[in-house]
């Protein structure tokens, strides 16, 4: 397995609902801890993160900042539609501080990924990294 995720993988980002020229979502999936994807002050907000073909994936780590509630989906579509949800997942407040969480899923197959943050503990929220182990199904 490994992080499937990065767009040096190949993985883009199918869409985001934000966006800033000088932090592009993009970032979220550039491998550095030290570049960021803020939101807008309004909920809900998402980001699709699409990978380069069919992937058996594992778990999901992400590093951000002030998020409360996000909820996951997949889709395994050639095009990012037609979600599934996989899990949803409560923060704890971090009082500014990085979140870091693995969040844990049964093993499944996507071709996308749905993030929808549901809400923030501040009116805006940052997605630094986003890291899927997996790997190309065959």
């Amino acid at each position: 397995m490994f992080d499937v995720a990065l767009s040096s993988a190949g993985a883009t980002i199918a869409l985001a609902t934000s966006h800033d020229e000088n932090y592009p979502p993009e970032n979220i999936i550039d491998g550095s801890l030290d570049t960021f994807w803020p939101t807008t002050g309004m909920f809900p907000q998402e980001f699709i993160i699409s990978f380069s073909t069919l992937m058996s994936i594992g778990s999901i780590k992400i590093l951000c900042s002030n998020v409360k509630d996000l909820c996951v989906e997949k889709s395994t579509k050639t095009e990012p539609v037609e979600f599934e949800p996989l899990v949803d997942k409560e923060f704890e407040n971090t009082e500014g501080q990085m979140q870091r969480d693995e969040i844990k899923i049964p093993v499944t197959s996507a071709c996308h990924l749905r993030f929808l943050i549901k809400s923030g503990f501040d009116h805006f929220v940052s997605i630094h990294n986003v890291s899927v182990d997996g790997t190309a199904v065959h």
